[in-house]
C-alpha cells in the first residue's frame, strides 16, 4: 500500500514539498528514498495534538482552527485541500482526522479559501456519502461560492439540483435564491425557479412575491409585475402589503398607466395600509405630469396630516412640478421652507431649483444660491455647471459670461462632458460667433470626445442661416463619417437649409436616405421638407406628404398643418384652404393665430371680403389678433378692387 508520505516525497510532488517545508528542504539523496510507514504512523501524523500547558495553565493550539460552534477544523486538512485539491489524499485525511461528514463540515469546507473546483468536488462527494443528504443551507452556501466565482452555468445547475432534490426549501431560502439571480440579472431564470419551487416545494409568501416583484421592477419588466400581482390576488393566500403596493404603483407610473397607479393608491388606503413617502412622491409625479397641480399640493397636505414626513425626493418632485407649471416663486418658497425646517437638500434637488430659476429668468437668485451650495452640504457637480451655462445661453447672456463659467468649471477639477460642449457651442452659434464654435468643436475632437450630434446640429443650422451651405454640408458629411449615421434632428436641419436655398431635390434625397439608413423621420424632418415643397409651389405634394406622415405613425403638429395651409393659400386655392381650415377646427389640432392670418390673407387676395370680415370677427371672439401684415394686405386688396370698379365705370 502506498502511504501518504511516499506520495508526498515522490518527484511529481517535489514542488509541493518545497512549498510546505521551505526551510527544511534539501537536495540530499536521503530525502528521495521511500520511507516505509505503518497504518498507525499515518494515523499518528493526522492525530490532533494534545495542547501543551503554558505556565498559566492555558492550553495552546498550534495547528487547529476553532469555529463558532466550538468544533476544531484542523489546519493540516485545510493545507492538504489547498495543495492536493480534492481527491484520495484529502479523503484519507478526513477519515484519519475522524471528521464527521455533516452539514456543519460542508459549510466549513465551503468557507475555506480554496479553488472553486475543490469546493464543487467536495460537495458532490459529500452528497454521495451514506447517511448524509444536502439541505437547503448547504446548497445555498455552494450557490454563493459559485456566484463569487462567476460560474453562472454551474450556479443555475446547482439551483435546479436543489429544486429537484428531496430537501425542503423554506420562504427565506427562496428569497436568497431570487436575490442571487437578481444580482446576476437572470430575471427569466428567477421567474422559472420561482414557479418551480411554487409547484414542487412551497407556496410563496408575501415576502417571496415582493422579492420577485422588486427584481422585475429593478430590471424594467413592469408588465410582469402586473401579471404577478394579479396572480397573487387571484390565489387569495397572501394579500399585498405596503412594499407590494409601492412596487406596483412605481411600475404603473413608469408604464404611463397613471389611472391604475392612482386606483392602487386608493385601494391601499381602503385596506388600512399607510402609504410611505416613496408612494406619495410617485403619486405627486403623476399629478404634476397631468397638470393637476392643486391635486398634487393637496396630496402633500394629506401626507403631512398622516404623519408621513416629506423626504428630499418628495421636495424634489414638488419643486420640479411647480417649476414645470410656471409657478417659480412658489417652488422657490417651498425650497426655502424646506431648508429653514432643517432638511438638507442634495445636489439633485439643488440642480432642479437652479434649473427652474434659470428658465424663469431669475439668474441673480440662481447664482447667489449656487454660491451657498457648499454651506448647505452640496458640492456642485458637472450637471450644476451645465444647468447654469444652459440658462445663460437661453437668456442670451454675453459670450464672456458663458466662457467664464466654463473656465470656472474646469478650474474646480470637473471635466466638461460632451453635453457641456454642445451647450456652449449652441450659445456661440446663437451669438453669431461661428469661428469660436468651430474651434470648440475641434477641441472636443482633440480631447477624444465622440461626435456630439447636438453640437453639430447647432453649427449646421447657424452655417445654413449664414448661407454657408457648402460648409454646412461638409460638416454634415463629417458627422456621418465619424458616427456612421446621423440623428433625425440633424437631417431635419440640413433638409430645411437645402429647401431654403432652392435645392429641393437634394432635400428629398436626404429624406429618402434617412429612411434607407433606418433613421425614422421625425416631425421636424417632415415639416422641413413640406416647407420646401410649399416654397417651390408644390402645395399638392406637401399635402400628400402630410397624409403619408400620418400613415407612417408620425403625428403632425400645428406647424405641419399651418405649412400645408399656407401652401394651399399661396396657390390661390381658397376653397381648398377653407376646407382644410374647417377640418382643423373640428379636429384636435385647433387653428391658432397663424392659421387665421394665413386664411385671411388668402381670402383677401381672392377678393372674398365678406368671408374675410366674418373670419376676422370669429378670430377676435376666439381671442386672436390679426397681424399688421394681414390687415395691410386686406386694405391693399380692397384698394385694388375699388380701382378696378372705377375703371369699369369709366
Amino acid at each position: 500500500m502506498h502511504c501518504f508520505r511516499e506520495r508526498v516525497l515522490s518527484s511529481s510532488n517535489l514542488g509541493l514539498v518545497r512549498y510546505l517545508f521551505p526551510r527544511f528542504f534539501s537536495r540530499s539523496p536521503i530525502l528521495f528514498k521511500r520511507i516505509k510507514q505503518t497504518e498507525n504512523e499515518i494515523v499518528q501524523m493526522f492525530t490532533a495534538e494534545i495542547p501543551k500547558e503554558d505556565e498559566s495553565g492555558i492550553g495552546v493550539h498550534s495547528s487547529r482552527r476553532r469555529n463558532n460552534a466550538g468544533r476544531v477544523l484542523d489546519e493540516r486538512f485545510i493545507r492538504i485541500l489547498k495543495i492536493f485539491k480534492w481527491g484520495a489524499d484529502a479523503e484519507k485525511a478526513l477519515e484519519v482526522l475522524k471528521l464527521k461528514v455533516d452539514h456543519r463540515l460542508v459549510h466549513e469546507v465551503l468557507q475555506v479559501d480554496v479553488d472553486i473546483s475543490v469546493k464543487v468536488q467536495f460537495f458532490k462527494w459529500a452528497g454521495k456519502k451514506r447517511n448524509f443528504e444536502h439541505d437547503a443551507s448547504t446548497y445555498i452556501a455552494l450557490i454563493h461560492c459559485l456566484e463569487e466565482a462567476g460560474l453562472v452555468g454551474g450556479l443555475w445547475k446547482t439551483i435546479q439540483e436543489m429544486i429537484k432534490s428531496s430537501c425542503s426549501i423554506g420562504q427565506a431560502d427562496v428569497v436568497k435564491i431570487l436575490r442571487v439571480l437578481g444580482r446576476l440579472k437572470m430575471v427569466n431564470k428567477a421567474l422559472l425557479a420561482f414557479y418551480q419551487i411554487k409547484n414542487r416545494k412551497c407556496k410563496p409568501s408575501i415576502g417571496t412575491y415582493n422579492s420577485m416583484i422588486l427584481m422585475l421592477m429593478q430590471e424594467g419588466h413592469y408588465d410582469k409585475v402586473h401579471e404577478l400581482y394579479n396572480e397573487m390576488c387571484n390565489e387569495g393566500s397572501c394579500l399585498p402589503d405596503t412594499v407590494t403596493y409601492s412596487a406596483l404603483i412605481s411600475a404603473f407610473a413608469k408604464l404611463g398607466r397613471d389611472h391604475l397607479a392612482i386606483r392602487l393608491f386608493d385601494e391601499m388606503k381602503d385596506n388600512n395600509l399607510h402609504a410611505t413617502a416613496k408612494i406619495y412622491t410617485t403619486l405627486l409625479g403623476i399629478y404634476f405630469k397631468q397638470g393637476m397641480v392643486e391635486k398634487a399640493l393637496g396630496l402633500v397636505q394629506e401626507m403631512k396630516a398622516k404623519g408621513c414626513a416629506p423626504t428630499v425626493y418628495t421636495y424634489t418632485e414638488i419643486i420640479r412640478g411647480l417649476g414645470s407649471a410656471g409657478r417659480i416663486e412658489e417652488a422657490y418658497s417651498i425650497f426655502l421652507d424646506m431648508v429653514n425646517g432643517g432638511l438638507k437638500p442634495d445636489v439633485v434637488l439643488m440642480n432642479n431649483v437652479l434649473n427652474i430659476l434659470g428658465r424663469g429668468g431669475r439668474m441673480a437668485i440662481a447664482i447667489e444660491l449656487f454660491s451657498k451650495m457648499e454651506s448647505l452640504g452640496c458640492v456642485p457637480n458637472a450637471v450644476t455647471y451645465n444647468t447654469i451655462i444652459k440658462a445663460l445661453v437661453e437668456l442670451k447672456a454675453p459670450v464672456s459670461n458663458i466662457t467664464a463659467w466654463y473656465e470656472k468649471m474646469k478650474a474646480t477639477g470637473l471635466t466638461p462632458s460632451s453635453y457641456t460642449y454642445s451647450i456652449i457651442i449652441d450659445g456661440y452659434c446663437k451669438k453669431g460667433n461661428l469661428e469660436k464654435a468651430l474651434l470648440l468643436l475641434e477641441e472636443m475632437d482633440e480631447k477624444g470626445y465622440p461626435p456630439c450630434p447636438a453640437a453639430y446640429c447647432s453649427l449646421i443650422n447657424s452655417l445654413g442661416q449664414a448661407k454657408r451651405y457648402d460648409a454646412a454640408h461638409e460638416l454634415f458629411q463629417e458627422l456621418k463619417e465619424n458616427c456612421g449615421s446621423s440623428t433625425a434632428r440633424v437631417y431635419a436641419v440640413m433638409i430645411k437649409h437645402y429647401s431654403k436655398c432652392g435645392r429641393l431635390s437634394d432635400a428629398i434625397d436626404l429624406f429618402d436616405e434617412m429612411k434607407r439608413l433606418g433613421c425614422t423621420p421625425d416631425v421636424y424632418a417632415y415639416n422641413a421638407l413640406m416647407a420646401g415643397m410649399v416654397r417651390a409651389g408644390l402645395a399638392d405634394d406637401a399635402q400628400s406628404l402630410l397624409r403619408k406622415m400620418q400613415e407612417n405613425g408620425c403625428t403632425p403638429d400645428l406647424n405641419s398643418h399651418n405649412i400645408v395651409l399656407n401652401g394651399l393659400a399661396k396657390a390661390i386655392s381658397p376653397e381648398r384652404a377653407i376646407e382644410m381650415f374647417n377640418k382643423m377646427k373640428i379636429s384636435n389640432m385647433k387653428p391658432d393665430a397663424v392659421s387665421y392670418n394665413t386664411l385671411l390673407g388668402c381670402l383677401s387676395r381672392a377678393g372674398m371680403f365678406e368671408e374675410a370680415a366674418k373670419l376676422m370677427k370669429e378670430m377676435r371672439s376666439n381671442g386672436f389678433e390679426y397681424n399688421l401684415i394681414t390687415y395691410s394686405s386686406i386694405l391693399e386688396a380692397v384698394g385694388k378692387v375699388d380701382e378696378e370698379c372705377k375703371h369699369a365705370d369709366t
